[in-house]
């Protein structure tokens, strides 16, 4: 975008209301990362447009320049209007592109929760429906991890194809991957069939969890990028309780596992249909223009109308263009001095690597602070407080579900007004805080139960306001343009490959420590990780992509 003194990103983020007094001017000077943006109250409006009037945005740009010690000049009114309008966005518009690559979360929640009734089902002689329920424990573990093992190839696919497909191909490609594992899994003959119906539906995530953040990214208005990209989230958690729900009603079906399976494949069918019709990300089209793929009009033209449906705007409607050109300038001038496809190993280097370390230290903690072991005693540490309920594991299942559903929800409604870094700051905080009560249940506070269902809730719900949703949205908006592909994929790939260390490590790490120690274990790790979050990772609430890239990695 646009480097001028005032960014039409930091006029699209003002609120309506008039400018704070000067006792607060500091917080409209560049703090530690670039970060210039005054709270946004639009979503409030009743009209289903975003737009700012022009004295507050003419208020906000000379409270901001006096802050930096320059001088204050008027803009002309038709900057003025041009900046306001660019703010705006018809609701109607927006949410296609969001739902559809979000189905594909959907459906990788569904599957962890799906499996873990189909799992129950699958081993029983009476409700099989099978000659082959009688599993070992390798064999069972092929087909519960087999998801697992299909998304570590699908990031490994997505690294050298993502700028090739683009990002709403590669989501029609996971979905029919979704749809044909769901149905090879749901018609399973035998168990080699099983196991490969789930590595498909497994590749599907893989590609899914690359292209859903990426598109969604790149065609949301950075006004509520934040707010969408964790919306994502709460739908990878809707997906989980979806999965339990129809595990409770077909446990006791015979051949129930099947039909546990088998629901994913209308989902995704309905996925593959609405990304069909949703036009291809304007910033992938400018991409590869830029790259030399074709006649660089052609792909500018492309952008235009693609950007046109994605906003709602006619196709007569001047902000469109004036966007396309922001984000050209950008790309040209980031493709000045290097080779139009760029190295393979250019994610590791410069700007793309600081992104790398922010992104996939994320995402990597994201996997290591514990949160298999504090599930995987949930239920133990309820019987212990004496609720009934805990000696159905479906039912405590479905119980931190819903909580889980409920603090990822005030994350999504919080992300764009606070910002990510308070969310991520108290979220670890809250983390590190939860794993040490544990230990010191486990250790000495065993005839205090109620500490334990309190460090358990709290673990839940500091988890779902960062970790959860917060990873994936950074990880979402820190990559340069020219790595944003190969980025993401390596980003993915780092969360599936330390999702199945922690799934493997687990058992021994739980009959070697124990409860008291694996917990401390966990402490560790995660104090380490509010250090990182502390000291390395930024703030990009209101920033557009290309500020992002300027401001922040550069």
């Amino acid at each position: 975008m646009a480097t001028m003194s005032v960014s039409s990103a930091t006029v699209r983020a003002t609120a309506a209301s008039a400018p704070p007094p000067l006792s607060r001017l500091p917080s409209y000077s560049l703090g530690h990362f670039g970060t210039i943006k005054e709270k946004n109250d639009t979503r409030l409006h009743s009209s289903r447009r975003f737009f700012l009037p022009s004295v507050a945005s003419l208020n906000l740009r000379k409270l901001r320049l006096q802050a930096q010690g320059a001088d204050y000049s008027p803009l002309s009114p038709s900057e003025d209007a041009d900046d306001v309008e660019d703010g705006e966005f018809s609701w109607s518009s927006v949410v296609p592109p969001f739902l559809f690559p979000a189905l594909g979360g959907l459906l990788f929640g569904y599957d962890i929760g799906a499996t873990s009734g189909a799992s129950i089902s699958l081993q029983s002689a009476e409700l099989s429906g099978t000659t082959w329920f009688s599993l070992s424990a390798v064999q069972l573990g092929l087909v519960v991890s087999g998801s697992l093992y299909g998304a570590l190839a699908g990031s490994l696919i997505a690294y050298p194809t993502a700028d090739f497909l683009g990002r709403r191909r590669e989501l029609i490609v996971a979905a029919a991957l979704y749809l044909v594992g769901g149905l090879i899994t749901g018609f399973a003959p035998d168990l080699v069939a099983l196991i490969i119906g789930r590595f498909i539906y497994g590749t599907g995530i893989g590609l899914a969890m690359h292209g859903a953040p990426l598109y969604i990214a790149e065609t949301s208005p950075s006004q509520i990028r934040g707010t969408l990209i964790s919306l994502k989230e709460l739908f990878i958690v809707l997906g989980i309780l979806l999965g339990y729900l129809v595990g409770s009603i077909q446990i006791s079906a015979v051949g129930g596992w099947r039909y546990m399976y088998g629901v994913s494949a209308p989902i995704a069918l309905v996925m593959a249909l609405g990304m069909w019709a949703l036009a291809p990300s304007p910033r992938w089209l400018l991409l590869r223009g830029v790259q030399g793929q074709g006649s660089l009009e052609d792909y500018k033209e492309k952008a235009i109308n693609a950007l046109t449906k994605l906003r709602g705007r006619s196709v007569t409607d001047k902000k469109t263009d004036k966007e396309i050109e922001e984000t050209l300038t950008s790309l040209k001038a980031a493709y000045a001095k290097e080779e139009p496809e760029g190295s393979f190993l250019e994610v590791f280097q410069g700007a793309s690597l600081k992104a790398f370390i922010i992104g996939g230290g994320l995402v990597l903690f994201q996997q290591i602070t514990g949160q298999p072991s504090v599930l995987y005693y949930a239920t133990s540490i309820l019987q212990s407080a004496g609720f009934a309920a805990a000696s159905d594991a479906a039912r405590v299942s479905v119980v931190v579900g819903f909580f889980k559903l409920l603090m990822t929800g005030l994350a999504v409604l919080k992300v764009d007004d606070l910002g990510r870094r308070p969310l991520l700051i108290s979220g670890v905080g809250g983390i590190v805080l939860s794993l040490f009560l544990l230990t010191a249940y486990y250790k000495f506070l065993g005839s205090f139960p109620l500490v334990a269902v309190g460090a358990l809730l709290l673990y839940v719900g500091s988890y779902q306001v960062s970790f959860g949703p917060i990873s994936w949205l950074m990880v979402s908006e820190v990559f340069p343009i020219r790595t944003r592909g190969r980025g993401i994929s390596l980003a993915v790939l780092t969360n599936f490959g330390a999702n199945a260390l922690v799934t493997f490590a687990f058992s021994p790490l739980k009959e070697l420590l124990g409860p008291e120690n694996i917990f401390l274990l966990f402490g560790v790790i995660a104090l380490l990780s509010l250090a990182f979050v502390l000291f390395y990772i930024p703030e990009t609430k209101g920033l557009s992509l290309e500020e992002i890239e300027a401001k922040i990695l550069k």
